[in-house]
């Protein structure tokens, strides 16, 4: 017999997040939506139907068939079968969705929806996918991918979202959710997982009512792993994490309309980042630029190889990576005779420290990538010694503070919600003081080497103002089935960026090991020996200069009106139809790859004049989306189809121009127009009383229509955007396989497609090209086996269950390597006992 689980709270719209009070689970329908059989009596007596979804992405709780939004939804069921506990395990799991680490910091996700996204992890620039958690707007990607104590549901909404949410949300938005205290019992649940690559977890959770109105809430999380490519050099090896969350929760019902509710949650991760496998050996014809006098060299102190290498080495200890994260949030919700107002304050803190090594894999003391200790000669002419050990770190603290008023004016069919947002940000990214950042021999040569140190600091502050509203209307008319809704967002932006940054590169001569000559760039190009060897081959790409930014800053305002527009048509009751109309967009920022102060130093090391430099900065980009779609339920609620169709148009695109003969130095320009369509749906079918399937795909057809250079050139044939797949879907098999009088067991296997698309950056190239990928996953969970006055279930689960070999992220421009990518999550296979009280 099934059980409907209960929204305590929800279906009156006075509680943002509803949480499952102790009860027996419902079987999950998988991956294209959330979807549960309703309750009945016995499988005979009535005939199961899909039971209604409860979303917040409106701001106010109500049914996902009722919000003219494109969505996917995870509730705890299925964050529970699917064993996703954060935002990586998501990564290929929503269509239109992806997921990779950046190179350089894995803890660090890079996350596009419909195409949109990051493709470079700075301080002073921002995503345009927004995360919350609990309400509460996530500034730094850093530390995201950690996993979160006790999350209740996902929401993921694709397109802008600009009037709701706000700036930084032309992608989309992401709403972690977490459960709440209840005062309905005392509840404890511990959940204890095992795995191949020795996979530990522990998950607890204590609810304590300790009145009629106020309770309190305890979770932890822990989890260690292995990695899946060990590290035969020193140090850690790769992939190897341990990550560790608590939180603590308040609810107190001061009275029948007063709520407060207080969160602290805290997470730790302590991590080693992945190396690049290269695939591809430099070309003949190709230029590396900086780095084309080392290529050869480079090449033959490196690994190379088409398929997953289960071993890799490097030079110097590869150390940990970690993140701490620590945050406060209050929500206080009072209920009036004219509406229900609500505050979310919050303040939170991000330290994050990566280490990585992109050297070549065979660990050989000739070619190094990485910034750990350094004692060579050259030490000594850039630093005066030898060189430590540096972990580029990102130090940040964030406040919020958000109101919002909504009510109703009944007998004019009006709903309407208003409020007001303030945000402000300090944060430092420090990669100091002067450390290694490249050594290798020079091409055709056994005893010269190059050696690149640098030294960086970023400080910013960034403010953020807005006012927001939005205003639906039913009028009397059609059976009240036609509703107009109308949203605006006026948003201010002020901000501030601080560089500091010193380069130096200088060359050693080794013709005798015990006496070393160093060279700078200048004494070298004089030296009569040297000179004539060493000064071609760098000229082939252009000479890397020294350079310093004392104390640059720049300073921006931006200022936005966004709007919307919504019609809606219920036209049966199970079937709704929508059109609407969304702007929103992205703050201008900084952008700390350019190697000049300003505009008015003149042309850059490529001869040319780009007119900036970090301190003028660059422009906010604006999107606009139409989009048409049906929320639809059929065959008396064991079908519900879900569909649309947009179009999105971008101006003023924040472009990256790689200049030439460099690998990294770059100008951002708002120099692009683009524009995408697409096609989406979701579908959930109960084949029979036991039996349920669900589908979800999302094809995109995404074009960089016109991107103008300096000089004004059309140069859009160069661009694309990256991680944008044509098409993807998953698909889910729910099977409750038998049902006795004191168990239940139920199987779950689902699939997931990612389309190939292109990785590192928005430069078309066939080198970054992602191949596609299709992964298969299963879950067989034997439930609702008394024990100790509680119940016990136990599931036996795989990941990629095929061991489909597959690359999560490509980039060109490695000294050693023209393709290097990092492989995806091989197959993982483990077991779960939980134990609820």
């Amino acid at each position: 017999m099934l059980t409907a689980i209960k929204h305590l709270g929800c279906g009156l719209g006075k509680q943002d997040v509803c949480y499952q009070p102790y009860g027996r689970r419902l079987p999950l329908l998988g991956i294209g939506l959330v979807t549960m059989f309703i309750s009945t009596t016995s499988y005979a007596a009535d005939k199961a139907r899909l039971e209604e979804v409860l979303v917040s992405a409106g701001k106010k709780i109500e049914s996902l068939q009722d919000t003219p939004i494109s969505l996917t939804v995870f509730s705890e069921d299925r964050l529970e079968v699917e064993g996703i506990s954060g935002l990586a395990d998501i990564a290929s799991k929503v269509p239109g969705l992806t997921i990779e680490p950046f190179p350089i910091n894995g803890g660090t996700p890079r996350v596009y929806i419909r195409g949109i996204g990051l493709g470079d992890v700075q301080v002073t620039q921002d995503s345009p996918v927004a995360l919350y958690l609990d309400g509460v707007y996530i500034a730094r990607s850093s530390g995201a991918a950690m996993d979160v104590a006790e999350l209740a549901r996902m929401e993921i909404l694709r397109g802008p979202q600009g009037t709701l949410y706000g700036r930084n949300t032309t992608g989309g938005a992401i709403n972690l959710l977490t459960r709440r205290p209840h005062t309905e019992n005392l509840e404890f649940k511990q959940t204890l997982g095992l795995g191949n690559r020795n996979l530990f977890r522990s998950k607890s959770s204590i609810n304590i009512p300790l009145s009629d109105s106020f309770a309190i809430k305890f979770a932890y999380f822990a989890e260690l792993r292995d990695g899946f490519i060990e590290n035969t050099g020193p140090g850690g090896d790769f992939g190897d994490s341990e990550v560790q969350g608590a939180r603590f929760d308040l609810a107190w019902h001061i009275s029948d309309e007063l709520r407060l509710d207080y969160s602290y949650d805290r997470s730790d991760m302590e991590s080693y980042n992945y190396m690049f496998q290269a695939i591809n050996p430099p070309s003949e014809d190709g230029n590396k630029g900086q780095a084309e006098a080392i290529k050869r060299s480079a090449q033959a102190r490196s690994k190379f190889g088409q398929h997953r290498f289960s071993s890799m080495a490097t030079t110097a200890p590869l150390e940990a990576s970690s993140s701490e994260i620590e945050g406060h949030s209050l929500v206080f919700h009072a209920t009036t005779a004219v509406g229900e107002f609500k505050y979310i304050g919050a303040y939170r803190e991000l330290f994050d420290s990566a280490y990585t090594d992109l050297g070549g894999g065979l660990g050989s003391a000739d070619y190094r990538l990485d910034t750990n200790y350094f004692d060579g000669s050259a030490a000594d002419s850039a630093a005066g010694g030898p060189t430590p050990l540096v972990k580029p770190t990102i130090s940040q603290h964030q406040q919020s503070h958000e109101l919002q008023f909504s009510g109703e004016l009944k007998g004019a069919g009006l709903e309407y919600v208003v409020g007001g947002y303030y945000f402000e940000e300090k944060a430092v990214e420090d990669n100091s003081p002067m450390h290694l950042q490249l050594y290798s021999l020079v091409d055709g040569s056994e005893d010269v080497y190059i050696a690149n140190f640098v030294s960086q600091k970023y400080d910013v502050e960034n403010q953020a103002t807005a006012l927001f509203g939005q205003l639906r209307w039913t009028p009397s008319i059609l059976n009240n089935a036609l509703h107009f809704t109308l949203g605006a967002r006026h948003s201010r932006d002020h901000r501030y960026a601080l560089k500091n940054q010193r380069d130096e590169v200088y060359f050693e001569y080794s013709p005798d090991i015990g006496n070393p000559q160093v060279f700078s760039l200048t004494a070298l190009a004089e030296n009569a020996l040297l000179g004539p060897l060493i000064i071609p081959l760098l000229n082939e790409g252009g000479l890397p200069g020294d350079r310093r930014f004392n104390n640059v800053s720049g300073r921006r305002r931006f200022k936005d009106d966004s709007f919307s527009a919504i019609v809606e048509y219920e036209l049966s009751e199970t079937v709704n139809l929508y059109a609407k109309a969304v702007e929103a967009y992205k703050s201008g920022g900084f952008n700390t790859r350019d190697p000049q102060m300003d505009g008015d130093e003149g042309a850059a090391s490529d001869g040319i004049d780009y007119g900036v430099g970090f301190a003028d900065g660059f422009g906010e980009e604006k999107a606009f989306t139409t989009e048409l779609g049906m929320k639809s339920e059929w065959l008396d609620r064991r079908l519900r189809l879900n569909a649309n169709v947009f179009q999105t148009d971008f101006d003023n695109m924040q472009m990256n121009f790689l200049l030439n003969g460099t690998v990294a130095d770059t100008k951002v320009l708002n120099a692009g127009t683009a524009s995408m369509q697409g096609f989406e749906f979701d579908l959930s079918v109960l084949l029979g009383d036991k039996i349920a399937a669900s589908m979800e795909y999302a094809y995109l057809d995404a074009e960089i229509t016109e991107v103008r250079d300096s000089q004004g050139n059309d140069v859009s044939y160069r661009y694309a955007f990256s991680a944008a797949p044509e098409n993807s879907y998953t698909a889910s098999l729910d099977w409750h396989v038998w049902q006795g009088a004191k168990a239940n067991l139920h199987l779950n296997v689902n699939t997931n497609f990612m389309d190939t698309r292109l990785g590192g950056g928005d430069v078309q190239n066939a080198l970054t090209i992602m191949r596609s990928y299709q992964l298969w996953n299963a879950r067989l969970s034997l439930t609702e086996l008394e024990f100790a006055s509680g119940e016990v279930s136990v599931a036996l689960w795989g990941k990629n269950i095929l061991d489909k070999e597959y690359e999560i992220y490509a980039i060109d421009n490695l000294p050693h390597a023209d393709r290097a990518v990092v492989w995806g999550e091989p197959r993982s296979i483990g077991m779960e006992l939980s134990y609820h009280y």
